[in-house]
């Protein structure tokens, strides 16, 4: 990221609390893997906001430094959508353009049918980083790599917003996909001061 390092740490810590805030909440849910959790982060409260959508599209553009050989960003619907969007923006506006797409979990049965939108812009091989908002297991990401290569891409890493730790950067380092997160589920224990779930 451009501008100086204190600059960067005060971002990202008002990023933390707006996801404190707005996203983080304790109580009983059923996950996406199906796991019960006494915590639940829903991010799209957070990068829903004009100032969220500017702090994650610069955070995450900064954080693609991870992964050099980058030339568009995905996110898979929902939550990974907004991130997606953000990051190419700012991309843009700092002189290095990076197309988003969108994957869907599913395809549509009318229209155009695509499983991934913005796939026009793709080349053979482009590198791809996918965004995703929460990572859990990692299973529906695991999907949406398979999907992104079905149209061309080469997913070259995973940048996700919020590591639950909960087994999803294994899964990825098994499938040969590097992640790395913005934060992860100590931070938000640190930031609340509630004990971690069992």
């Amino acid at each position: 990221m451009s501008g100086p390092p204190g600059r960067s740490a005060a971002r990202r810590q008002r990023l933390l609390e707006l996801l404190r805030e707005r996203s983080y909440e304790r109580k009983r849910v059923v996950l996406a893997s199906g796991r019960e959790s006494d915590f639940f982060i829903d991010c799209k409260q957070t990068a829903l906001t004009a100032e969220g959508h500017a702090l994650i599209g610069e955070l995450m553009l900064a954080a693609l430094a991870d992964f050099p050989e980058c030339r568009a960003v995905a996110g898979v619907e929902l939550g990974g959508c907004p991130l997606a969007s953000a990051v190419s923006l700012v991309s843009h506006q700092r002189g290095r353009d990076l197309p988003a797409l969108y994957v869907r979990k599913q395809r549509k049965d009318h229209g155009s049918a695509r499983l991934v939108e913005g796939d026009r812009a793709l080349e053979p091989g482009l590198p791809v980083v996918l965004l995703e908002d929460v990572i859990t297991t990692g299973g529906s990401s695991l999907a949406a790599v398979a999907a992104l290569g079905e149209v061309g891409a080469r997913v070259v890493g995973v940048l996700a917003l919020v590591d639950r730790d909960e087994g999803g950067a294994d899964a990825f380092s098994r499938a040969g996909v590097r992640m790395v997160s913005l934060f992860r589920r100590g931070d938000f224990e640190r930031a609340t001061g509630a004990p971690g779930p069992a």
